[in-house]
């Protein structure tokens, strides 16, 4: 690969959610061909290639190294097995593409409300009947994985080519693992979430592959995207208090006592969380500080980028080991 390679959904709701985000950061993306090209640039970072693909095929090509970065669901790069985080690095969780993957029975199943009762009636439907509960799934890895942390071993996998959530009433499975946003079609199909049944919470990630080829002209793209993605984000949680500034020894202590909080110092005032705007203007005024004027930067640069620094120590480390 030649300069940073991005993967991102080529379609649906995600691809929409993707694209808002990434121009929310001042990153445009600019497809070539029209609205149905599979190639694209980022306004904002030059040298970048963006491909799109479909959700699952960019969790095959961050697990195979095919890419640099790229943004999908989380439940579908843990499917790539228990070892993913040896192979991909999660970034940052981006707040939308929610949905939890989850075990459903059958509403009529009365006395099955938990993994272990769940447990227990599938050693008794094996005793009686000589054959294993069917469970409909598309997640095989995190399905075996989850069911075997709870002691669950008496089932068979009947994999899932279309509506998992159907398969009980088509007589086909007894049990469901699916991925739900809100649960109402399982509620539809007459199925029920188990109290702990809920497997992961899942969300998209922009996520790094550890086996693509991270050359200095990949990693200086990719520093660029996180240091910019990064100073959005942290815009979006923070807000700067202004003041007329007095100067005195009261200033200073109100000053000194938010700064112990949390709150940064600026020429032109301070920079507070917003979940500490009204306590900080508050005190402020309080301490005969004021007007207050609260406003909203557009990005927070820092110094340092946690998740850059963080994806350059394991680029390095897992080219020292190929």
């Amino acid at each position: 690969m030649s300069g940073l390679v991005i993967a991102i959904p080529s379609k649906g709701r995600l691809k929409e959610q993707v694209e808002g985000w990434l121009a929310d950061s001042g990153l445009k993306l600019e497809i070539s061909g029209g609205a149905r090209g599979y190639m694209a640039a980022l306004k904002g970072l030059p040298g970048a290639q963006v491909r799109l693909l479909s959700a699952s095929d960019i969790a095959d090509a961050l697990d195979a190294g095919e890419v640099h970065l790229g943004v999908t669901g989380e439940d579908l790069l843990r499917e790539r097995g228990e070892d993913m985080e040896s192979r991909v690095l999660l970034l940052r969780a981006l707040g939308f593409g929610r949905a939890d993957l989850v075990t459903a029975v059958p509403k009529s199943w009365l006395d099955v409300e938990s993994m272990a009762d769940l447990e227990e009636v599938a050693h008794d439907y094996l005793a009686r009947t000589g054959r294993r509960m069917r469970v409909a799934t598309k997640y095989l890895t995190q399905t075996r994985s989850f069911f075997a942390r709870h002691g669950l071993a008496d089932y068979r996998i009947t994999e899932s080519g279309g509506a998992t959530e159907g398969a009980p009433a088509a007589g086909t499975a007894e049990i469901v693992v699916d991925i739900t946003t809100t649960g109402a079609t399982l509620v539809a199909n007459g199925l029920k979430v188990l109290a702990d049944g809920v497997m992961l919470k899942s969300q998209a990630q922009l996520a790094a592959s550890l086996r693509a080829d991270w050359d200095a002209e990949a990693l200086a793209s990719a520093e660029r995207l996180l240091r910019i993605v990064e100073a959005r984000a942290a815009a979006l949680r923070s807000a700067t208090l202004a003041w007329p500034a007095r100067g005195d020894a009261d200033e200073d202590a109100v000053v000194s006592r938010l700064t112990a909080a949390g709150a940064t110092r600026r020429p032109n005032g301070l920079l507070v969380d917003s979940a500490q705007i009204a306590d900080a203007s508050l005190a402020l005024t309080a301490a005969g500080l004021g007007p207050v004027t609260v406003s909203r930067p557009d990005f927070v640069f820092d110094v340092s980028c946690t998740p850059f620094n963080t994806l350059k120590s394991r680029a390095f480390d897992a080219s020292v080991k190929t």
